[in-house]
Parts: C-alpha cells; structure tokens; sequence
C-alpha cells in the first residue's frame, strides 16, 4: 500500500493520521515431534497480511475461529513475537525496538483481553490489577496511583470500594468492565479488543460497548475490535476487515462492506446476520467443507475449496489484495475480470442447493 493512499481518508474529504500500520505480517508457529523435538511442519496462523488503522477509529477484525484475528492483535503488540514484516505504532517500528524503549512505548498500547477471568491475578485485589501498570510505568506514590484507580473503576460504571474486592467476587460482565479499567489507567492511544463482548449477556454486551465507545469519545482512543458476532462489529466499528485462513481478503469501510461486500467468503458471512424481524426473510448462503488446516493451506486462493465460483486459476495462484474504489480492498480473481457483480453469489450462479430462504 503506497503512503499516500494510507493517508487519505475513507469518504475522502481530505487526510487522516495513520495510528498503526500492519506491513505484510507473518505469524508460523512451529509443529514439534520426535525424541529430540525437532520441527516437523509450521502452523502457518497469519501469513502476509497488510492493513491500517486511523487514529481515532474502530477497526474491526472478523472472520471463523482459527482465523489468525487474535495472533494479528497479539502479535502487533509484541505480545507474541512475529516470523516476518513489520508494524509501524506513531511512525516507530515495533519490531526494531529494544526491551527499554518497547517498554517506554507499551504504555502506548494496551488490551482488553476475551477472559477477563484469567487474565487477573486470583490472589491480587482487583485495585492492585489495576494500578500494576502505573507502578511499572510512573513514579507516582500509592495514593496518587489509588486515586486513578478509582477513577478508572467510576469511569466503567463500578464503585470506588470494589478496589479492594478479589476477582471471584465479581460478575462476567463486572470483570470484563475491569479489564477495561486496567487497560484505560495509563492513558494509552491504542487497545486491542480481543473478543471483550462474546462471553456477555446481550444486554451486559451492550453495556460494555456503549463504555467503550463513551472512553473513545473521551480519551480519543483507537481500538482494534476482534469479534465473530457481525452484528456488534456493523453498530461498533467505522471500518472492517474480514480474515480467512490467515489471509484478509476484503478491508473497507463499514457501510460499503455491509452493503456491497465483494469477496464470495464475506458475503456468505453477512448472509448469516439474523435478522431480527421474524417477518422477513434472507437468502442464506451455504457454504460446503470445512476450513482446511493451517499446517496445509491450498494453494491459490485460499477459499477455492469452499467457493461455489472457484475457477482453474483460483486454484492455481494467490489472487492480489488490491483498490477496487474507494478504499473497498479485495483479493478475488473475479473480481480482476472487471464485469460488475462477477464475484457476487446469486442462486442462477451456484444453484438453489446452495442457497436457503431463511426467516
């Protein structure tokens, strides 16, 4: 992606900053067996994978469990470290950084994790949770850092005197609002939210959300949002990308993607949103197979087993993750024939059998 299309904003009306920048990541983990333990084959998890988020934004990251979304978050903030590329955070490079200045720049970064529960310490209250961060980081005094504390914990909706309560105390919902909480108490300009709603009730998952959003308002946040519900990703973020097998391919902004999305995969996702009027009815798109594994992906295309439109050469070669207007990027050879709707799953393509009418 050149610099300059980077910087131009998604309705273009003139420029935005580029927060983080995701250059061809590469994520294997290695598969171990024998006596001595050698490495017998890679989970190939992300594999070259290019994207950016604007300062201020929501960007959201969908796509089936196994997908490589959670590795990409993890790995961008050095949770986990890279085979490959490069993720430039406020024009640094994460990856060329050193142990003392990673830790300077960490404060920057922060995330909120899918199980609250195990991400907090069981013996620790939840107040020293909280402010861990600010002894690691600040040189302010216990009451100073106490004080944030409670700020923090009155900010996502719970009481001053729950700093002194201990994690089993708490509700699910309670400690994802801690987690955020922690997250939020040095400041930072960028949380990567792994999946922080899909182990909610509806009704506690709209609470959290609706805190998420009042603190970016507040604080000028950018977050990346991992989720598999499509429909907390369509109220929550401004732009998507969609993941298949450790590829992204499609990224564009919420409303183009929702309504045209290009990719044969996104569009059979977005046909299995329930609608929630019992009156109408939707064209749900069946999709055969299964995923195949990481330690062996196909070549080509890596969604032509599964694809009712795969031709010879989506078997053959990987198709480019490119513009197709308006910041709306696809990796799709149909879509490189230039006949409008070539890519689009209707039932005169793939048959009824494949398509369902669903209330």
């Amino acid at each position: 992606m050149d610099e300059e299309k980077i910087m131009k904003s998604s309705n273009g009306q003139g420029k935005r900053k580029v927060l983080v920048e995701v250059n061809n990541l590469v994520k294997y983990f290695p598969v171990r067996g024998g006596l001595l333990q050698r490495v017998r084959a890679w989970v190939k998890a992300v594999d070259n994978v290019s994207f950016f988020i604007y300062e201020g934004e929501s960007f959201g990251l969908v796509g089936e469990s196994g997908c490589g979304k959670t590795t990409i978050g993890r790995t961008i903030l050095r949770l986990t470290p890279s085979t490959s590329g490069a993720v430039i955070f406020d024009g640094q490079n994460l990856f060329d950084l050193d142990a003392k200045a990673l830790k300077t720049m960490r404060r920057y970064m922060q995330i909120i994790f899918q199980d609250p529960y195990s991400s907090l310490d069981p013996r620790m209250p939840i107040g020293e949770s909280i402010g861990e961060g600010l002894r690691i980081h600040t040189d302010k005094n216990a009451q100073e850092r106490y004080d944030i504390v409670t700020e923090m914990l009155t900010r996502v909706g719970m009481r001053a005197d729950h700093a002194r309560r201990y994690p089993h105390e708490f509700s699910g919902g309670q400690r994802q609002r801690i987690g955020i909480a922690r997250a939020l108490t040095l400041r930072p300009k960028f949380i990567v939210c792994d999946e922080p709603v899909s182990a909610l009730d509806v009704s506690i998952q709209a609470q959290v959300l609706n805190i998420l959003k009042d603190l970016q308002r507040d604080f000028g946040l950018t977050y990346l949002f991992i989720a598999h519900n499509l429909s907390v990703v369509e109220h929550f973020c401004s732009r998507v990308g969609v993941m298949y097998l450790g590829k992204m391919v499609e990224m564009s902004s919420r409303d183009d993607l929702y309504r045209d999305p290009l990719h044969p995969y996104t569009q059979a996702l977005m046909s299995a949103i329930p609608i929630p009027d019992p009156t109408l009815k939707r064209q749900r798109v069946i999709l055969e197979g299964d995923v195949p594994s990481p330690l062996n992906p196909p070549k080509g295309c890596r969604f032509h087993t599964r694809c009712p439109l795969a031709f010879d050469k989506c078997r053959e070669d990987e198709p480019p993750f490119k513009d197709y207007g308006d910041e709306h990027y696809a990796a799709c050879w149909l879509l490189e024939t230039g006949e409008k709707g070539a890519s689009k799953l209707t039932i005169e393509k793939i048959g009824a059998e494949r398509i369902s009418i669903i209330g």
